[in-house]
């Protein structure tokens, strides 16, 4: 689970960035400043633990987490190595999502790498960038299968013809997500690491005024989901500035400071989650003395599969799942109390897990 931070200089990717980890990516007001993508591990919002770990008097809450990946800011021309493509590149290929932040704000005194705020040409120069370097990759796949139907082999006719639906797209611009494949051709695109098949949340950064507002009222922002919503991607409105003071304030403070802006939940909160919504990720429960934990998991994962995430042996030797749903069991006062009441159900290897599901996994090695 790794997502990749992106976006021209001076965006507001790297402020951002530190609101989310507060790793202390150096943000400064000119290019380039983040030359090593910084990483940090982000724990997913999740009231269930807290309410779990009380029941049980648990001594230690894990939280499903998530990788961020501040990336180095992108130019025009790098898919041809300008500015620092060539290592950009090469660190979006190994991130399952984008994260693209794109500027909605005026400031005079941050530089805009153009001299001008425009939220769709800043999107259009970076996936412009990304289609330019998977065109490469998949020209150089295709020429290399269309000269090898000559050998008679069906199945490079079949690969050149898949690749050149492909190459035909990114030439119109548009990138490899938008196109629909069937399962077999899924699982062959999925191993060719394309950059734009990657799933995308726009990421609008407003300035601190523009705080509470609706996404009607601010015309920069609205552009950006105009222009996600053509392409059926996420788009959340964020301000970087406002979200690192956040992160800098305790728990109790951060409350009030969300209330005073009219607000329930940060907005790094809200990108977590919608990140970890994106990947198709949910999270079963598991809960004791010792631990309370979310396991992350693919939404349709059965549940010998899920085990695995606990432990190997869990999945070779599955005998049953014993589930209960998280708010059934905090009803219930105790797991004890809901099996005797029947809201305990046994579940075989066919079962699959469903979010919330709090888990006993019986097994035999």
């Amino acid at each position: 689970m790794k997502l990749g931070v992106v976006g021209l200089p001076n965006v507001g990717k790297s402020t951002l960035f530190n609101a989310i980890t507060h790793a202390g990516a150096q943000a400064a007001n000119f290019p380039f400043c983040t030359i090593e993508p910084n990483v940090g591990i982000v724990a997913v919002p999740d009231e269930r633990l807290d309410k779990l770990a009380s029941l049980y008097q648990s001594k230690k809450i894990t939280p499903a987490t998530i990788e961020f990946v501040d990336i180095a800011g992108l130019v025009k021309g790098a898919s041809k190595g300008e500015g620092l493509g060539n290592k950009f590149l090469s660190h979006i290929r190994e991130v399952d999502a984008i994260v693209h932040v794109v500027r909605c704000f005026e400031d005079e005194n941050v530089i805009h790498v153009n001299n001008v705020v425009d939220p769709i040409g800043d999107i259009e120069t970076i996936n412009l960038e990304l289609i330019l370097a998977d065109m490469e990759t998949i020209q150089k796949r295709y020429d290399k299968a269309f000269s090898m139907i000559k050998t008679g082999d069906k199945k490079y006719k079949e690969e050149a013809d898949l690749l050149k639906r492909i190459l035909d797209t990114l030439q119109a611009e548009k990138p490899v997500r938008s196109i629909e494949f069937n399962e077999e051709e899924k699982k062959y695109v999925d191993g060719l690491f394309l950059i734009t098949d990657k799933p995308v949340i726009y990421a609008a950064n407003i300035s601190e005024n523009d705080m509470g507002k609706e996404i009607e009222e601010i015309p920069y922002a609205l552009k950006v989901k105009e222009f996600a919503d053509n392409e059926n991607s996420e788009v959340l409105v964020i301000s970087a500035k406002t979200e690192e003071e956040i992160s800098q304030l305790d728990p109790e403070e951060q409350v009030l400071f969300l209330e005073d802006l009219g607000l329930t939940e940060s907005g790094l909160n809200r990108l977590v989650k919608a990140s970890y919504k994106l990947l198709g990720l949910i999270s079963y429960l598991t809960s004791g003395e010792p631990e309370t934990r979310a396991w992350t998991i693919k939404n349709g994962t059965k549940a010998p599969q899920a085990a695995g995430k606990i432990h190997s042996d869990f999945e070779k030797g599955f005998i049953r799942a014993e589930v209960v749903e998280w708010t059934t069991l905090l009803e219930c006062g105790s797991y004890v109390k809901a099996k005797e009441l029947g809201k305990v159900r046994s579940e075989g290897k066919e079962y699959v897990m469903k979010d919330g599901d709090v888990v006993l996994f019986r097994f035999n090695v």
